[in-house]
């Protein structure tokens, strides 16, 4: 569709079809031009690329779409990815992508999001801040910072604001050999729900937000859920004690008070030491610039317009669009200002990704490209006459238990 594009339409196809991505590589890529200048914290969140009428593409699943629906549910069918970014203080919607994963849809989401997380410690420096990395409601945050003990890295998720917690037991005097009973596991009960359950906060903290107002938080160490000997834990002998930190954030208002109802949130946090509560707080609540990122994946670059059939190519277009969100970044500040009629100006250090991809088409004119020239635009002879193919093989979407 862009002028630039001197091939014909189904030479995409082609490339996605027949070429390749060395992926070690390309993160290594991404992580040695991230921003030095932003905050060790990175959001993770998960986006479907919809295939829902493409009988023909195998692993697919279903998957909760927010905006589009299929028979009156708001599930589509479609490849799952999940995205890692990194965030910044500033009061815009960029982020740079440094890792995309697909998740099959037989494989366990906690797994592959440890993995990811892992593979991730392991490219960014060892010395410094400590990477924080940020997941909305949906994940388990306790079997992650359980597989996750001993990594240089913290964890941070929203939680229900229903969830149950214990304190450690309280240690057991000193009692004869011939008493029985088994020692305590559990302390003290305590209830996000319940304020008359919680005990004195172990830290707290009062900030301001010209958005939010006033910002209490306050913080419990050493907090642990009861876990079953089922599910993730039916291999254990006894299920594990995962502590971590329960973080209450309450605001003064919200920036549309009349748009929804004010709601306390409640963060799970793990990690080696104790959480900073300045930075947990201002950490989520820039999170939500990869739903931005993602929006303009799909809306501005086409993340999921191309008709792919194979999962593969859906990789490869996937970290496409990850390197063109790099380049778009990087060319901040270089690019001039095309803006529309209605636009204010702005300074070019500080123009949204949509302006940058306005003006990055001259920018690219010096840039140059290591493509070769195009071929003949003849159309090729085509399929013989006679030659008849079979139809292809079709796949269902998979259905995850309960």
């Amino acid at each position: 569709m862009e002028p630039e594009f001197t091939r014909s339409h189904g030479s995409l196809y082609k490339a996605l079809a027949k070429g390749r991505i060395d992926e070690d590589r390309l993160r290594s890529l991404l992580v040695g031009h991230r921003p030095a200048d932003w905050p060790m914290v990175f959001a993770v969140d998960a986006s479907t690329f919809d295939r829902c009428d493409a009988e023909c593409s195998p692993e697919r699943g279903f998957y909760y779409s927010a905006s589009k629906h299929s028979a009156g549910q708001p599930i589509v069918a479609g490849w799952h990815y999940q995205w890692i970014c990194q965030l910044s203080w500033a009061p815009d919607s960029w982020t740079a992508p440094l890792d995309a994963m697909r998740i099959p849809a037989g494989e366990d989401e906690t797994t592959a999001t440890v993995a990811q997380l892992r593979r991730l410690v392991g490219l960014l420096p060892a010395d410094g801040e400590v990477p924080l990395f940020v997941l909305d409601a949906g994940y388990d945050p306790i079997a992650i910072g359980h597989d996750l003990d001993g990594e240089r890295c913290e964890v941070l998720c929203r939680i229900r604001d229903d969830r149950v917690f214990y304190a450690d037991a309280p240690a057991r005097p000193n009692r004869p050999a011939t008493t029985g009973g088994r020692p305590p596991r559990h302390g003290k009960r305590w209830k996000c729900s319940d304020p008359k359950s919680w005990p004195e906060p172990s830290a707290n903290l009062v900030a301001s937000d010209p958005r939010y107002g006033k910002i209490t938080v306050s913080a419990w160490h050493g907090m642990h859920p009861r876990l079953s000997g089922r599910g993730r834990w039916k291999d254990h002998d006894a299920p594990p004690i995962v502590r971590g930190c329960v973080i209450r954030v309450e605001v003064e208002h919200l920036p549309k008070p009349t748009a929804r109802t004010k709601k306390t949130l409640w963060l799970w946090w793990s990690g080696a030491g104790t959480p900073d509560l300045d930075r947990c707080w201002r950490a989520y609540l820039r999170r939500f610039d990869i739903e931005h990122t993602y929006r303009f994946a799909k809306q501005s670059l086409g993340w999921t317009a191309p008709s792919l059939c194979t999962p593969q190519q859906a990789d490869r277009w996937t970290w496409l669009v990850v390197a063109a969100l790099t380049q778009l970044r990087l060319a901040r500040g270089l690019v001039a200002d095309l803006r529309l009629p209605w636009e204010r100006p702005r300074d070019p250090a500080l123009l949204t990704p949509t302006r940058v991809r306005r003006g990055f088409r001259r920018l690219r004119a010096t840039l140059g490209t290591p493509a070769s020239p195009p071929k003949s635009t003849t159309p090729g002879p085509g399929r013989p006459k006679g030659t008849r193919k079979p139809p292809r093989k079709r796949y269902p979407a998979v259905k995850k238990a309960a």
